[in-house]
């Protein structure tokens, strides 16, 4: 092309679609996803650009390719840019290794040089969170966490029959994908308000960009407490995002399963709440949104007290009740010896978020449930037996 192809105006500007590229936040001495961004010529003729450089150089922590061509050592050399046409940028960050408690900010700006002379920028920023990494970890004795970084739990974390995990106030655990927390001891929360104890997954950053990737459904197992758990207090914690909520293995109603108070279980992929033959007591918790059920229950002693239940799952047409419980279950008996929910909000998308199933194989079996001052989305029923001073979303069937 000859030199009259070539804009030689020094007004001459290149058009950046952004002016600031904003990566996730991510683990330290991992990788981002990689973003991406145009830059056009709004020319009628080529313009050339000297060079495209990271201001941080070789030791930029920010991978940059321009159409195809990767910056070595943070720059690449001239460029030819026609005139309406475009290049595509493509920015990754690989987050340096840190033990900051703090998330790290991270900046750089990729300059656009121009034969005109002029330099056009895009600001580029991130930041790190520094973790402790565990693999193939087991509480083996009585241990109390209370690091002010987070414990990223790698496949799955263990607490062995007999002994108490503690977490301490802000405590907070990011799973891996499909790691749980298996509980044959006990495990006890300390939160507080305003510093839960958090059990979420490990991936950072957006799906979308509100849409947080730890309030998408499935991004981690869940707890489980097994058959020979017991004595289990959960306070203020948070528990969102897994593949379930927390997982109540078959024990005797005897001892105390799990006490649950200030605590919210949020956007599962399975039951929010399963407890099956368990002596169960939860209290102003807030457990909503599963694509099971948000709350099952299978036979044991259940209370719950100021809690609010709500079915608003919004990503499956097939999603569970809000409250479901029954006298049998997998095929085996179940008595339910009580049930009771006093002062709670039980509601969702259904025409009926409340199941209540009663074995008619084993027609003796307790089935035991009262429900007193609540606000329940399901038809009104046309007897009081089970339901004192309550209120319900609908109206009796015809």
């Amino acid at each position: 092309m000859n030199e009259e192809g070539y804009t030689t105006s020094a007004d001459a500007r290149l058009r950046l679609e952004r002016d600031t590229l904003a990566l996730d936040t991510v683990l330290a001495g991992e990788a981002t996803n990689t973003y991406t961004f145009q830059v056009f010529n709004p020319q009628k003729k080529t313009l050339r650009i000297a060079a495209i450089r990271l201001a941080g150089g070789a030791k930029s922590p920010f991978w940059v390719n321009v159409d195809g061509t990767f910056l070595a050592n943070g720059v690449t050399g001239a460029t030819e840019l026609a005139g309406g046409d475009s290049l595509r940028v493509f920015v990754q960050l690989n987050a340096p290794a840190s033990t900051a408690v703090s998330p790290t900010p991270l900046e750089d700006r990729l300059l656009f040089l121009l034969e005109n002379g002029a330099e056009q920028q895009v600001l580029l920023t991130a930041s790190t969170q520094s973790v402790i990494n565990l693999r193939g970890a087991r509480v083996e004795r009585d241990t109390t966490w209370n690091a002010p970084r987070p414990y990223r739990i790698l496949d799955s974390l263990v607490v062995e029959e007999g002994r108490t995990l503690t977490l301490s106030a802000g405590t907070r655990l990011y799973f891996h994908p499909a790691a749980r927390l298996i509980v044959h001891g006990t495990l006890r929360t300390e939160g507080q308000n305003g510093a839960p104890v958090e059990f979420r997954g490990d991936r950072l950053g957006y799906m979308f960009s509100n849409q947080p990737y730890d309030r998408i459904p499935g991004q981690w197992g869940g707890v489980v407490f097994t058959a020979k758990s017991h004595d289990n207090v959960l306070d203020h914690c948070e528990i969102h995002s897994g593949d379930f909520g927390i997982r109540c293995d078959s024990s005797s109603v005897d001892f105390q399963k799990l006490i649950l108070r200030n605590s919210l279980i949020h956007n599962v992929g399975g039951d929010g709440l399963y407890a099956r033959q368990c002596a169960v007591n939860v209290g102003n918790s807030q457990i909503t949104n599963a694509a099971g059920d948000c709350v099952r229950l299978v036979g044991g002693r259940n209370e719950f007290v100021h809690c609010t239940i709500g079915q608003f799952y919004a990503l499956a047409g097939d999603r569970g009740v809000a409250l479901h419980f029954s006298n049998y279950g997998e095929g085996s008996r179940a008595p339910l010896e009580r049930a009771s929910f006093v002062n709670c909000i039980i509601s969702g998308y259904n025409n009926d978020d409340l199941l209540r199933e009663s074995s008619t194989r084993y027609k003796n079996d307790a089935f035991n449930y009262d429900f007193s001052h609540c606000l329940l989305n399901t038809p009104k029923p046309t007897t009081d037996e089970h339901f004192r001073n309550c209120l319900f979303e609908q109206d009796s069937p015809e």
